[in-house]
């Protein structure tokens, strides 16, 4: 490895560092255009700059994540839940590299529940997890003889399964003392939680970032929350992780959450920003235009006017039916003031130049008080 190669890796790890500790604001973007194919060596022995962005960019947005929502912290044992899928072997990965350039220290423990599918193969984790010098637990358990007695023909075995599959890890991390149980949910997981939730299931949610499990035993992280699934597909690829299918849930015909990926997939290439811009609307959610009246205080709304008046701006006003308006207490004739675009144009500059003072003077303050967020954060109130 040429001295070149460790000042690249050298200043890559400070950067990160930095994210983790909030002494750095900035995010590398990965643009597939433009990129030369430089041929050099760096950490992991594969040749080629257009996997040197795309490393960086993922192991950036990792620890945006974890700073973010604070989900590791000094002296944690974070167990990795690893399926053999492209999502668990990257999260693996980035995290094991994060760990040896933190600025703080936690460990790193690989687990896995063999459900003892038919035509599993045992052996691939196991070689793998050695090979790499990787700490691993295999649990094994039948459960899916279990899903397939519980799950009537022809309904879908993900949500029994799942729920067999989180009971048995929950348990076993308690029972080992992992801290945090890291999942490889990814940001177009996220999305396509919601978006079922909001078809089949009546309520905006979707999958958080950091989540305490109901019975509060368990810190739920998900690293990979600000990572686009097309990425990680990339970079499995790259890494040539040795990818174990799913042939239980993942090979059923007709799933709903399939049908939902297939709809973001088309909207991502159709608006390649679409997918981001909903992603941040989950971070900035406003309840008071919804309509979950447990979420926000509708019955109790009142008005705050002042004696100030403003005249309708126009040519006239017709007042109809005016025994009943006079009644009511109602004008029978309102004044009415003309109506003067320029006025108005006048109006509109003035509110505009008070907009951007005041924008500028808010993100002055920001700056002040710390490093400004690229991708924001979630409000703690909701």
């Amino acid at each position: 490895m040429t001295s070149h190669t460790h000042e690249i890796d050298s200043q890559e790890q400070q950067e990160l560092s930095d994210v983790l500790t909030g002494l750095d604001s900035s995010i590398e973007t990965y643009d597939e255009e433009n990129l030369d194919d430089e041929r050099h060596e760096f950490d992991d022995g594969i040749k080629s700059s257009r996997f040197k962005k795309l490393q960086k960019k993922l192991r950036k947005e990792v620890s945006w994540a974890i700073r973010d929502f604070k989900m590791i912290e000094d002296g944690d044992v974070v167990m990795v839940c690893i399926s053999g899928g492209k999502d668990s072997f990257t999260l693996l990965d980035i995290l094991l590299f994060l760990k040896r350039i933190a600025p703080i220290h936690f460990d790193v423990v690989a687990v896995n529940l063999d459900q003892k599918q038919p035509g599993f193969p045992e052996d691939v984790l196991p070689k793998y997890l050695s090979e790499q010098g990787i700490p691993y637990y295999i649990l094994e358990k039948d459960t899916y003889s279990i899903v397939k007695q519980v799950v009537p023909e022809g309904k879908t075995y993900c949500s029994a399964c799942s729920r067999l599959r989180r009971g048995s890890l929950y348990g076993f991390a308690k029972q080992i003392g992992a801290t945090k149980v890291a999942l490889g949910h990814h940001r177009d997981d996220i999305l396509a939680t919601f978006f079922l939730n909001l078809f089949h299931g009546g309520s905006l949610k979707a999958m958080p970032p950091k989540l305490l499990s109901d019975d509060k035993q368990n810190v739920l992280i998900r690293p990979l929350a600000y990572v686009a699934e097309k990425d990680i597909i990339k970079y499995a690829n790259y890494k040539k992780f040795p990818i174990i299918p799913c042939n239980l849930c993942g090979s059923q015909e007709n799933l709903q959450r399939a049908m939902i990926n297939e709809m973001l997939r088309e909207w991502d290439h159709a608006h390649p920003k679409r997918l981001a811009s909903m992603f941040k609307a989950l971070q900035n959610v406003a309840p008071s235009q919804l309509a979950d009246r447990n979420l926000f205080d509708f019955e109790n709304l009142s008005l705050e006017r002042t004696d100030d008046e403003r005249l309708f701006e126009g040519d006239n006003i017709q007042a109809g039916v005016t025994e009943e308006l006079d009644k009511m207490g109602l004008p029978i004739n309102p004044l009415v003031q003309t109506f003067s675009p320029k006025h108005h144009d006048n109006l509109s500059q003035q509110e505009e130049q008070t907009q951007q003072v005041t924008s500028a003077q808010s993100h002055t303050e920001q700056d002040e008080k710390s490093s400004a967020f690229k991708i924001p954060v979630i409000n703690p109130l909701i």
